[in-house]
Order: structure tokens, then sequence, then C-alpha cells
């Protein structure tokens, strides 16, 4: 039996090179689209597309999940591509390729075009509200943070050489993400503890040093405390000759 298998996987892989499952919602067939497109990418690729009925089934499915290739009917149809056989494969790229998004923008069953290219939402900016305390937030830099970073000027900490100020941090465009998000940087998730939001260390894999432990109050009141901080002037940017 086992040698009978194997007898058999290279027709199976070369089968799978020259088909792919697609599943649409039936308003995407309805609509006629893709029965307008098969022929045109078979006749191009010699790969079959059969149409499925049940979307676990499919190499690749047209709907809400995935890139975004077309709007069209009242919203943007999406591609998700599930297999990685060849012939899946190569109908995605002919999907997302200028000849296959012409195709469908061509498609105008009554003279007027029913899809056109995807309608992507612009993400909004948000202003990201600091309501820590500042001088809370001063000592508990110095208190957890100044093991390795100067976190004050005149203060008897020097930190690690290799490690920046927060005076330096400060001046990064990103300062805001870096500070709010820094227990999951490395190295400080080997050795940091928030409260109810981090996983304790595992029994294997204990802290190396005496653990950071701070409460998102804290952790505010340290992004406060930076707000106010004058960066440090690092002068123009680097120049490659």
């Amino acid at each position: 039996m086992l040698i009978l298998i194997l007898a058999l996987l290279p027709g199976l892989a070369r089968a799978n090179d020259k088909l792919v499952r697609l599943y649409a919602p039936p308003a995407l067939m309805e609509s006629g689209l893709v029965q307008y497109i098969k022929p045109r990418f078979s006749l191009k690729t010699q790969v079959r597309v059969d149409i499925v009925e049940d979307a676990d089934q499919a190499d690749l499915a047209l709907g809400p999940k995935g890139r975004a290739l077309f709007s069209g009917l009242g919203e943007t149809w999406h591609m998700d591509l599930r297999s990685d056989a060849k012939g899946a494969k190569r109908f995605a790229d002919w999907l997302t390729s200028d000849v296959g998004a012409r195709t469908i923008f061509a498609f105008a069953p009554e003279g007027t075009p029913i899809f056109a290219a995807p309608v992507v939402q612009q993400a909004e900016a948000v202003a990201v509200e600091i309501t820590g305390d500042a001088i809370t937030g001063k000592g508990v830099s110095y208190a957890k943070c100044s093991r390795c970073h100067v976190t004050e000027r005149g203060r008897g900490t020097f930190g690690i050489g290799s490690t920046p100020s927060f005076f330096v941090m400060r001046s990064f465009e990103d300062w805001e993400q870096r500070f709010s998000g820094f227990y999951i940087l490395k190295p400080h998730a080997a050795f940091t503890q928030i409260t109810d939001v981090t996983e304790p260390f595992p029994i294997d894999r204990p802290s190396p040093i005496a653990p950071i432990e701070l409460t998102l109050d804290e952790l505010d009141a340290i992004l406060a405390y930076v707000a106010v901080l004058e960066a440090a002037d690092l002068g123009d940017p680097l120049k490659h000759q």
C-alpha cells in the first residue's frame, strides 16, 4: 500500500499544478464575474478552476478575508490563499497581476463595469493622551530603570554605556511606542513584569537578573515623565558618502 501511495504522489502533485479549487460567495457567483474570469485565466495558464461550495475545501477563497483585490456590489472583496499548490499560487499571482486586475475591471455584463480597485480605508491618526503623573514617573524611572539607563541629569547614576539615556530616546520619533511597549522588546522581556499584563516567567526560564516589576499606572507615569523631558540634541542625521 505504501509503495502504491508513493507511486501516485508525483501524479497528484502534477494534478495540483493544473488545478485550483475556488470558493466564491453566492453574491459574487451570481454577478457572473467568476464565470467570466475562469476561461481567461485557464486559457493563458492551462490551469483548471473548479468551483467548490464549501470554503473549507478551497485552495483559494474570495470573500472578506485576506488581500484586498477589488470593490463592487457594495463591498471590498479579498483573496485568501489557503494552499501552497502551484495551481493555486498561479491563480493568486494572476488575480493580483495587472492582467488579472484589468480582466476583473473589464467585466461589464450590461455595458457598465461592476468592479473597481479596492477601497482601502485610511487609518485615522489618533493623538495619544498621556494621563500619568510626571513627578511620580520621575521617581519610578530612577527606581526601576536607572540600573541600565540615565534617567535624570546630575543624579548619581551612569547607567550602562551601551544603553541610551532617556534624553536620547526622547529624541526618537517613535519614543512613545518604545516606552509604552518596552516590556516586550529585547532584552526587557526577559526580566520585566507588568501586573495583569505579562505572563509569569516560566519555571525553566527565570529572570536572569532581579526582575523589574511595574504596574500600568507606573508605566503611564514613566510616559508622562519622558514626555516633559528635553530631548537630547543629536545633531544632523548621518549622511553617507
